[in-house]
């Protein structure tokens, strides 16, 4: 990975923050769990799975078995308020950078020839889709400096611009009132 920061501010733990800029399947594992839950809480998983499994290397998570991940996921507090769903999803997430990028989740973009085809790669994530792709975009532009990931940084507020804890409370705020915006104009 590019030199980042020490720390992704996204969860309020220093040792989870430090995680998630440290390994980039733990980075690729939030943005998977990130779905119906908070940022916080999304992005704490995978601090949790490595503490309860004793590793993230993408081989051994595609390796286990489902019901052992499912119980690892269940136990309290859980890693994600659906752990069947999310067990499976990040075991197939982890199957997949296993099959593509040979177990090293950071080929995903340092072997990306261009925008386009980190788009493609994102994409081809299990539970990526064109918002994640924007999301994973910005984090590694603005917090990873992968240039071939900056016209992917959108206009408005995005995960990729926090970089402290204020900075997430603000992205939150300001994620809210566009959500409230865009209800408003869909049913006006």
């Amino acid at each position: 990975m590019p030199k980042g920061p020490a720390a992704l501010h996204f969860t309020g733990d220093p040792e989870a923050d430090a995680l998630l800029a440290a390994d980039p399947l733990a980075l690729l594992i939030g943005f998977a769990l990130d779905q119906q839950v908070t940022v916080q809480s999304a992005f704490a998983g995978p601090l949790k799975l490595r503490q309860r499994l004793g590793t993230l290397d993408a081989k051994a998570i595609a390796a286990t078995d489902p019901d052992r991940l499912l119980e690892i996921f269940r136990e309290r507090p859980a890693i994600h308020r659906f752990p069947g769903s999310m067990a499976t999803r990040v075991q197939e997430l982890a199957a997949h950078v296993v099959d593509e990028y040979d177990g090293h989740a950071e080929h995903l973009w340092t072997e990306a020839t261009d925008t386009a085809d980190l788009k493609k790669r994102i994409g081809a994530l299990p539970g990526y889709g064109p918002m994640k792709i924007t999301a994973l975009g910005s984090v590694l532009a603005l917090r990873f400096g992968v240039a071939i990931a900056d016209p992917l940084v959108p206009p408005h507020a995005c995960l990729g611009a926090v970089d402290s804890p204020q900075a997430l409370a603000d992205y939150q705020a300001k994620k809210r009132a566009r959500k409230a915006e865009m209800r408003a104009a869909k049913a006006g």
